[in-house]
């Protein structure tokens, strides 16, 4: 018996299009199973049909528009179980009924509470003018409260009102204590849940809804959905640029990134299926927020606007910059690399200048990042980064067949698909071998 993985990540600072292709490749490849791999809530991975009918998917799979997909959330995940319930709602207005039913959760996943998220906004706000561009979900209290003290709400626990109440309860007075001195920058609403305990109570019943109208799996049984799909995609959530070891500290997500925890989830089952690993980019780079962006557009305004991308939210602005070889290169050697890659936005071609960055100049020589998974060395590329001088050469634009090729050949890399806009009728299968687009 033969089956087929696939491994998507975003090669870059996150936002490069990976929903709308994982929407495509299910589609393109019969995929039973999105397996959510790293991140959370705070994903914002945009779908939209040709019908019109658009979804920001953030903690159902990318893929859910189609009947016959389910999505597996791993136990890397974490959930929040009210966003979860606003994103079912919205998918149901749109005609998509049962998406909680089709929703397969690992007992093990971490639930963001209320307070993790306040506390989230609140440290991010007193940062000011150094802020890290969190998406303000929790995700980083979650994490860190997991490591810390070891006793985290569990999605495996939803189905216990008594269980969840007290860890409620628990991570209310921690957050209480830990944010004492930066307490005047909480918002009425936030001051509010911490002042009056009553939304414990409703919070521990809307847990126990959710947990009823999804799936709530064991190791065993997430192991054998792995084992036994005769399709599966990996979805990945944010960038690899963005990794909690490999991403330029302190502008990075908690989460692994990488092909690191698809890997792991896929060798704990005994799934024998091939695997390939592809990475999704675009014709330029992007990212939200503070962070080094060394290729960043002086003038913004030129490439279209994106109405999924703007300058609102917690994670800050939304910045372009020229195609970056360089954190490319960087961004494959942090995922041990790859064996394909997707190219989406390729409808922006005719607005980009015809160049790449080759290399950076730092203090007079050429400077090449390297991945290390020690935050100290990572804090010091991020701050070199910030002094790094690009340095161009041409490259193609005029078409994207020439693109394409330009492509293949810095990276030895065959793309496979490409996007051309947002809907699934915009994606094409590439003959790799002659790098040729097929009309």
């Amino acid at each position: 018996m033969s089956g087929q993985i696939i491994e998507v990540v975003d090669l870059g600072f996150g936002d490069a299009g990976k929903g709308s292709m994982i929407d495509y490749l299910a589609m393109r490849l019969g995929a039973e199973w999105i397996v959510r791999f790293n991140g959370g809530p705070q994903a914002a991975h945009n779908v939209v049909l040709s019908d019109g009918r658009h979804h920001t998917f953030a903690q159902f799979g990318s893929a859910t528009f189609r009947p016959d997909s389910r999505t597996l959330l791993s136990r890397f995940m974490m959930i929040e179980p009210y966003a979860m319930l606003n994103e079912a709602a919205h998918l149901a207005e749109i005609g998509v009924n049962n998406a909680m039913e089709r929703t397969f959760i690992d007992e093990r996943c971490l639930v963001v509470t209320p307070p993790q998220q306040i506390a989230n906004r609140i440290r991010e706000r007193a940062r000011g003018d150094c802020a890290h561009g969190t998406c303000g979900m929790g995700i980083g209290e979650c994490a860190d409260d997991s490591q810390r003290f070891g006793d985290p709400l569990r999605a495996g626990e939803m189905r216990d009102s008594s269980t969840v109440r007290r860890k409620l309860r628990v991570s209310l007075d921690r957050k209480r204590s830990d944010l004492s001195e930066y307490i005047s920058l909480a918002t009425k609403q936030e001051l509010e849940v911490f002042n009056n305990t009553t939304w414990i109570e409703t919070a521990a019943q809307v847990y126990e809804g959710i947990a009823g109208r999804t799936n709530l799996i064991d190791t065993d049984t997430a192991s054998t959905i792995l084992r036994k799909s005769q399709c599966t995609i990996f979805e990945g959530a944010q960038g690899v640029l963005l990794d909690e070891r490999y991403g330029f500290h302190p502008h990075t997500t908690w989460s692994k990134t990488t092909f690191t925890n698809a890997d792991d989830l896929l060798n704990e089952s005994g799934a024998e299926f091939s695997r390939t690993r592809l990475g999704i980019i675009r014709p330029y780079i992007v990212r939200h927020g503070n962070g080094p962006l060394v290729t960043e557009f002086k003038e913004q305004s030129r490439i279209p606007t994106e109405i999924h991308n703007n300058d609102d939210g917690w994670p800050g602005k939304f910045r372009r910059g020229a195609l970056d070889l360089v954190m490319l290169r960087y961004a494959i050697r942090a995922c041990g690399g790859l064996d394909a890659l997707g190219l989406t936005h390729v409808d922006h071609l005719p607005y980009l200048p015809p160049m790449a960055c080759a290399y950076y100049e730092l203090m007079g020589q050429k400077f090449e990042p390297t991945p290390s998974d020690v935050l100290e060395k990572m804090a010091d590329t991020t701050q070199s980064l910030k002094q790094a001088i690009p340095h161009y050469r041409q490259w193609p634009v005029e078409n994207a067949e020439e693109f394409v090729s330009a492509i293949q050949s810095e990276f030895a890399l065959p793309v496979c698909w490409l996007s051309n806009g947002q809907t699934r009728e915009a994606k094409r299968e590439l003959d790799f071998v002659s790098g040729r687009i097929p009309r």
